[in-house]
């Protein structure tokens, strides 16, 4: 359940802290999961379905007495992310900004806005709770890298760009470069999102590509 699809995650997966590495692993599995939820829906209201099953399940886990269900994924969240103190309620925050792109089928600037603040702000969050530390700007940056994401998985490229700018916009408040070592597996993806946020928006990120890997390489040893 911890296994990553995406190949520049599972990259800053491994420079986190052997410690948190299970959790972190399975609180990014639950992001990737709502994400395959809305791309495949080609109905917009079973994939709010789906997103809602996904909600209520998470926020059940805060019921002590309650049965986790049989999920594979959702019993290996209560087994990682509860005992570290990250609550239910917590993981569920992120069906809001995966919901957000079930509302229409040409984006908006507030369903942009509304994913990233919804998605990218309490994965980063949580993320950085589960590395030990929560620095001002991590909302920030967790914002701006789902903009980024977002950016690549949109079809529309009016939305790519809006999505974009909004990504650079965030991504400026953020000095990954004052982050402390723990945070280096986000601060790895913040350096990605502004890569990618910089593309023109008729064109697509290499992931994995030998330049991306080399800075990703200086990063990981020099913290910037």
């Amino acid at each position: 359940m911890s296994s990553l699809t995406d190949p520049e995650r599972a990259l800053a997966l491994s420079h986190a802290a052997a410690e948190s590495r299970a959790a972190l692993a399975v609180l990014w599995a639950l992001d990737e999961r709502m994400g395959a939820i809305v791309a495949a829906a080609r109905d917009p209201l079973i994939g709010s379905m789906r997103l809602v099953w996904w909600r209520d399940a998470l926020e059940a886990l805060d019921d002590q007495s309650a049965k986790v269900p049989a999920e594979p994924l959702l019993q290996a969240l209560a087994a990682s992310l509860l005992p570290a103190g990250v609550r239910g309620t917590d993981m569920a925050a992120l069906e809001t900004g995966w919901a957000a792109l079930l509302e229409g089928e040409t984006l908006t600037p507030d369903q942009i806005d509304s994913h990233g603040a919804g998605r990218g702000a309490p994965l980063f969050r949580l993320s950085a709770r589960l590395l030990g530390q929560e620095p001002a700007d991590i909302d920030a940056a967790g914002a701006g890298w789902a903009l980024a994401d977002l950016g690549h998985r949109t079809q529309s490229i009016e939305s790519r760009g809006q999505a974009r700018v909004a990504a650079l916009d965030r991504l400026a408040q953020v000095d990954i470069g004052r982050w402390p070592r723990s945070l280096r597996p986000l601060g790895l993806l913040v350096m990605f999102a502004r890569q990618d946020a910089q593309l023109p928006a008729d064109q697509l990120r290499r992931q994995a590509s030998p330049k991306r890997l080399f800075r990703s390489l200086a990063y990981a040893l020099l913290g910037r």
